[in-house]
């Protein structure tokens, strides 16, 4: 089961990360001025995730694909690490659609 995992930058700034159930990142988010912030992040990533025109399909300078994760105002709430091909980032975004909804608030921060 996935979790998502607040830290603290060393700024100050709070972020999360929603990890997969074997520990590996899928989703990382922008950096937040209060925990309340990012808390509404985790939440926002949790009811976009359902909806697949919330992906935003990219690919990197270097011909690396990944994506963004958009709220409904076009805001972006995650980003994803870069893969090896098109159909590993289909992968991780299936991951965040299956481990979001119901991922455990890890407070590390």
């Amino acid at each position: 089961m996935g979790k998502f995992v607040i830290t603290t930058r060393k700024n100050g700034e709070f972020q999360f990360s929603l990890k997969a159930g074997n520990g590996q990142e899928i989703l990382g988010s922008e950096g937040y001025t209060t925990k309340a912030a990012c808390l509404n992040g985790v939440e926002s990533v949790k009811k976009n995730s359902q909806d697949n025109a919330r992906f935003e399909r990219l690919e990197a300078k270097n011909g690396k694909p990944y994506f963004n994760l958009k709220a409904t105002n076009g805001q972006i709430i995650g980003t994803s690490e870069m893969y090896e091909s098109v159909a590993a980032r289909d992968n991780g975004i299936q991951s965040v659609k299956k481990n979001a909804p119901d991922a455990a608030v890890d407070d590390q921060s």
